[in-house]
């Protein structure tokens, strides 16, 4: 994969975890009760760590990192 066509898809990832974390907030405001809090953390965290290691790959790419 050219270095462009990999930025171009990590930046189509990124902005999939983005709307995930947004969905993800939109839901947890919703909720209550602490299982469902508990869930929505756990799903919170893991799309924030996605979107860190997405972002760390992006710069890395772009010869930031």
């Amino acid at each position: 994969m050219t270095d462009e066509a990999a930025l171009a898809e990590i930046e189509r990832r990124i902005q999939i975890v983005e709307d995930n974390l947004r969905q993800l907030t939109e839901q947890a405001a919703a909720y209550s009760g602490a299982a469902d809090e508990e869930r929505n953390a756990d799903r919170i965290a893991d799309q924030q760590a996605k979107l860190d290691a997405l972002l760390k790959e992006r710069e890395t790419l772009l010869g930031k990192g």
